[in-house]
């Protein structure tokens, strides 16, 4: 069959890819089914069988700015596709974070198991309610991946359509502006009232956060590897309203972008066109060097990586710094420049632009333009893309850096190594070196950031927070922008990992994690450690006979929680540098 890179998964995966609605066609016996297809007002007559079924699987949640429209994209979508005469079916799926609200609290703590979550409910509704395609209504942080996960897991005809990124505010600010506004007034740097502004304009409406966080970042990938349409990731969720501070009024080119993602969901069902026959490793290269020429999220090497997973691509931590030595940093968007957002990036040609500007600019780039997606080739896009602006996208000759945006990071504690947004760094932080600061939770980092516990040439390290450890894995946007907030020339290393929205020299994701007994436990208060930016190197600088002896020492870790969702989870995650996924 078409597209079957997995192997068996479970019988209702593979009933569902061989069979899709037609299942309920099987027999006699399955009249009471269809019995309650006519309750639902799926279908109308018993003819209508005879239709695709196609399945819209939203996540429409107003406690996300970025979800709080989804529901009217959801129902013009519904409509728009009964009106191409198809059964539609039509859902939503819980457990939908935003990082943002759960930033520095313990609920951040669910955010990266909720990917497994929505990749799991999706799998069940699929399943126990067989379709013929469906389309995935997605926008922010775990909900993008998740989806996409799904997509592999499942491999029936799909598409993914996002909601759109937020406008930056009227004084061209964003979320990060008031995170970093946190330090800034602990410093005495602006005031109660100037901060109270920020928090009050920063985030003008629906969308996902204004600059290339992860949300952004993965929603851009979708075009690249070829999940999503062409602009997906940088058409704005509402149109500017000018003298306006709240941005709500839904964007017509989004609206016909979730249009056209339906129309071209119902042609890969035509032709059969399953994700495993778009996904490859081929296209994972691809979006590693879109990644690295825009300097995304460190998020997205965790959530490539848990793709490949799902669809069987074995994928070595090493080749992304190959990938990075070929690919220069052209484009960087907030917070890496805080005064640029995604919205710019749409205007001087999103996506397509900067490949364009690798694909000619770069000989040996590797980018493969032949790659398929559910648009066609690569190529059908990139080639007929505008050329680079020469602010918002840089020329080449003119990048911000020689290599990409991002970097992996070994060494004597991180053996399986970490991850660092090099294109949000200070030129002279590129080598550093300086005495650990060890706190063993996030809250307690950030209390001594605040108190002014951390100082000029500290090197901050925060462990216990992997996927495990935390458990969860949680994002640490708090400790970050206090420490850029402040002024601190101060590193700052972990097991855990950073919002997109973090920069400075801030490594994450160490693997393997303090909490499966790997050498980022042994780490003792005044060890000092060195980090090699360009060499992709640090260590702690003691002798490898002290580091065995210290782990002789290291007692056993006790899981922080003891039961429920969180437990289980710690139990079956592996390890950050294999993506952090569920095994068994």
């Amino acid at each position: 069959m078409k597209g079957t890179k997995n192997n068996l998964i479970n019988l209702a995966i593979e009933n569902v890819r061989k069979k899709g609605s037609k299942i309920f066609s099987a027999g006699k016996f399955m009249m009471p089914n269809i019995s309650l297809l006519f309750g639902s007002g799926v279908i109308n007559k018993r003819t209508d069988l005879k239709k695709p079924f196609i399945t819209i699987i939203n996540s429409f949640s107003t406690q996300i700015p970025g979800h709080a429209h989804l529901d009217k994209l959801g129902y013009i979508l519904k409509e728009y596709l009964e009106g191409l005469g198809v059964n539609v079916w039509y859902t939503n799926v819980g457990g939908v974070v935003c990082d943002g609200i759960a930033m520095g609290h313990s609920g951040m703590k669910y955010s990266l198991p909720s990917r497994e979550l929505i990749t799991d409910q999706i799998e069940t509704i699929i399943c126990a309610h067989p379709c013929d395609g469906w389309i995935g209504i997605g926008n922010c942080d775990k909900i993008v991946p998740g989806m996409y996960n799904a997509m592999a897991r499942i491999n029936i005809p799909s598409i993914y359509v996002s909601g759109g990124p937020m406008l930056a505010g009227c004084n061209n600010k964003d979320l990060i502006s008031v995170s970093e506004g946190v330090g800034q007034n602990s410093s005495n740097k602006i005031t109660d009232e100037e901060l109270e502004y920020l928090a009050e304009t920063a985030c003008p409406g629906y969308g996902s956060c204004a600059g290339m966080f992860t949300a952004n970042t993965m929603n851009c990938i979708g075009e690249v590897i070829g999940f999503a349409l062409p602009g997906n990731g940088t058409i704005p969720a509402t149109k500017r309203l000018e003298n306006s501070v709240r941005q709500f009024c839904l964007n017509p080119e989004r609206i016909e972008l979730v249009k056209k993602a339906g129309k071209t969901l119902l042609k890969l069902l035509n032709e059969n066109v399953r994700p495993l026959d778009i996904l490859t490793k081929q296209s994972i290269d691809n979006a590693f060097v879109f990644d690295m020429a825009i300097g995304g999220s460190t998020n997205t090497i965790l959530h490539l990586l848990a793709l490949c997973h799902e669809a069987n691509i074995k994928y070595d931590l090493n080749y992304i710094n190959q990938i990075s030595a070929l690919t220069p940093n052209i484009s960087k968007i907030s917070p890496s420049r805080p005064e640029v957002h995604i919205e710019d990036l749409n205007r001087v040609g999103g996506v397509g632009s900067v490949l364009k500007t690798i694909f000619y600019g770069k000989k040996d780039n590797i980018l493969d333009l032949e790659a398929k997606t559910c648009y066609g080739k690569l190529e059908d896009y990139v080639l007929k893309s505008k050329d680079a602006d020469g602010y918002v996208i840089h020329n080449v000759n003119d990048a911000f850096s020689k290599e990409g945006g991002l970097a992996i990071l070994f060494g004597n504690f991180a053996k399986k190594g970490a991850v660092l947004k090099t294109n949000g760094i200070d030129a002279d932080m590129f080598y550093f070196k300086g005495k650990a600061k060890i706190y063993e939770s996030q809250d307690e980092a950030l209390k001594g950031i605040l108190d002014d516990e951390v100082k000029d040439g500290d090197v901050v390290i925060i462990r216990y927070e992997g996927p495990k450890g935390g458990p969860g894995m949680q994002e640490m946007l708090a400790p970050t922008a206090a420490i850029k907030g402040k002024g601190i020339k101060a590193a700052l290393i972990t097991d855990g990992r950073f919002s997109g929205g973090t920069r400075g020299l801030c490594i994450g994701h160490v693997s393997p994690e303090a909490a499966s007994q790997g050498e980022l436990a042994i780490i003792e208060n005044g060890d000092i450690i060195e980090i090699d930016v360009n060499n992709k190197t640090m260590d702690v600088l003691i002798s490898d006979y002290e580091i065995e002896s210290r782990k002789k020492k290291l007692k056993k870790f006790i899981p922080k929680v003891k039961k429920g969702w969180l437990f289980r989870y710690s139990k079956l995650v592996s390890s950050a540098d294999e993506g952090a996924v569920l095994k068994i």
